[in-house]
């Protein structure tokens, strides 16, 4: 048990007058200290920075407050403050780092960066009671327990993807999606913008792909072994205006944004309107209406790889991050060992097959993009065939894939099925919405560990981070998609951030209950399977 964890629990049984605070925080911090008494947020208080780059949190606790409380709050500027509340500036800290004090007459938020701060004031207003999330005037007092927090990441990448192709989310859905993540420190949304059910972003030199790939003619209803369709059409696509729109949003919230557009396999969207990129010209397509695998996938033509140039070319433009997700799994070979253009290719390039091939393909896009000043990133598939030294992998067919990349000394995200395939059900199937199968508690989300016995200190330092991902092919709303992402997020926010050595299932469960209050008050649709679950 965590040296603070046990404080507070000597502090419960011995009947102390801490008892009564409550430090309901997850993610985890560092370090926390309890300290006798509270800060309340009184009339006449103030806002202090001594950095403009803490501007945007500041408001942002004044805009909580008022909409908490109806006190208008004052944004100051000054060198020091003796009481209210102060953001100041501390160069010894990292990037994600802050130092977070709370006493009867002060609190004081330090940071190096707005990034720091912004951390720092997700603690302070979980630190809060419930209804400073709320919209609605509440009676109750701000008040905030004494302690003294220290705190910094674990891993560099907190990260959540959501699969758009599956179904369309609204430009309002991204961003309560993204809000959500920053409330609890995760730090990269993954989106899933192009699949064989639907291309959801507009490249002004291919027109063809918002016209015809972004609209399937109707879509799976129950399960797949049913075999039913809805008989309606499904489409939508982001305009590269509110590509920008979404992309500023995120960074308002310290949050960066990757794109993914798959390749060569999950392009049947591709290839409804541009046929020619595929095994046959005159084939006719259409958007795919089943879910699974499809055999029809892009072909390695000098033709495909000048499209997905200028597709990508496109897609950099509007994504100032530095990867560019390319997919590169599941891509059935069927229809090139077919192919007498694909065999001839294999011959002439003096590969061994058509997996090879694969990484031939990948291995171009990957040259492209870093010729862009871009890193590649893709599933565990693509290191099959060597890549480029800056290339990240994301495994998700389990750890193995991670262990190998590391081993080759890439960076990794892990993020395997078993752990963070968060479309699986969390609770027995009778007792939930439908889902694709599967079952994955939060206590398995929380148990994962990324400190991997088979990598050495050095090649450890590769697994930079975490990643869950919310596959869509039965979540077609807002909603839902909230419901299969939390409280799972919260374990995936937790493991990535907090200390290997704070890890308490039972200690998290503890505090996540303490903390549905506030959830309830953000509105999220959140599963309470776990309450029953051991």
């Amino acid at each position: 048990m965590k040296k603070n964890q046990l404080i507070l629990l000597l502090m419960f049984l011995c009947g102390s007058s801490f008892a009564q605070n409550t430090y309901n925080i997850i993610p985890l911090p560092k370090s926390l200290k309890p300290i006798e008494g509270n800060f309340t947020v009184k009339k006449g208080i103030a806002v202090y920075i001594n950095s403009e780059e803490f501007s945007p949190s500041a408001n942002m606790l004044a805009l909580q407050i008022k909409n908490a409380s109806g006190q208008i709050v004052p944004v100051k500027i000054a060198k020091s403050a003796s009481s209210g509340i102060v953001f100041s500036k501390n160069e010894a800290l990292g990037e994600e780092e802050y130092r977070l004090q709370v006493t009867s007459k002060k609190v004081e938020i330090q940071a190096k960066t707005g990034k720091g701060a912004f951390y720092g004031l997700q603690t302070l207003l979980q630190l809060m009671p419930a209804p400073i999330y709320g919209n609605e005037l509440s009676t109750v007092a701000l008040t905030i327990p004494n302690c003294l927090i220290e705190d910094a990441p674990r891993f560099s990448y907190r990260g959540l993807m959501l699969d758009v192709g599956r179904y369309f989310f609204s430009v309002d859905a991204i961003k309560r999606y993204i809000d959500l993540m920053a409330v609890y420190k995760l730090n990269t949304f993954h989106w899933h913008l192009t699949e064989d059910q639907g291309w959801r972003i507009e490249i002004k030199k291919y027109p063809l792909l918002t016209s015809i790939s972004s609209v399937r003619k109707e879509s799976m209803l129950g399960h797949y072994r049913d075999q039913k369709y809805d008989g309606k059409p499904h489409g939508g696509f982001y305009t590269q205006e509110q590509i920008k729109e979404v992309v500023a949003y995120a960074t308002s919230k310290y949050i960066q944004v990757i794109p993914e557009i798959e390749m060569p396999g999950h392009s049947t969207a591709v290839l409804a309107a541009y046929p020619q990129l595929g095994s046959n010209g005159d084939k006719i397509l259409q958007v795919k209406t089943k879910w699974g695998v499809a055999e029809d996938v892009l072909f390695p033509r000098e033709e495909t790889f000048e499209f997905l140039e200028n597709v990508l070319t496109e897609v950099m433009a509007l994504f100032p991050g530095q990867y560019i997700h390319i997919g590169g799994d599941e891509c059935p070979k069927t229809q090139w060992k077919e192919s007498r253009f694909c065999q001839d290719l294999i011959k002439k390039l003096g590969l061994k097959d058509e997996h090879e091939l694969q990484s031939y393909f990948i291995r171009r896009i990957d040259k492209f993009v870093t010729s862009k000043g871009k890193k590649l990133l893709g599933w565990d598939e693509i290191l099959e065939g060597g890549l480029s030294p800056n290339a990240m992998v994301m495994s998700w067919r389990g750890t193995k894939g991670g262990i190998e990349a590391a081993k080759q000394n890439h960076d990794v995200v892990m993020s395997p099925n078993s752990f963070f395939y968060i479309d699986y059900y969390q609770a027995e199937a009778k007792t939930e919405p439908i889902a694709i199968g599967g079952f994955l508690p939060l206590s398995k989300c929380y148990s994962f560990e990324p400190d991997l016995p088979e990598l050495t200190a050095e090649e450890a330092k590769h697994v930079v981070g975490i990643q869950a991902n919310l596959w869509t092919e039965y979540v077609s709303n807002l909603p839902y998609a909230e419901y299969m992402t939390y409280p799972r997020a919260l374990a995936l926010s937790e493991v990535s951030w907090s200390p290997k050595g704070s890890k308490n299932y039972e200690d998290f469960k503890k505090r996540l209950k303490g903390h549905m209050p506030s959830m309830d008050a953000l509105k999220i649709n959140y599963s309470k399977a776990f309450l029953t679950q051991p």
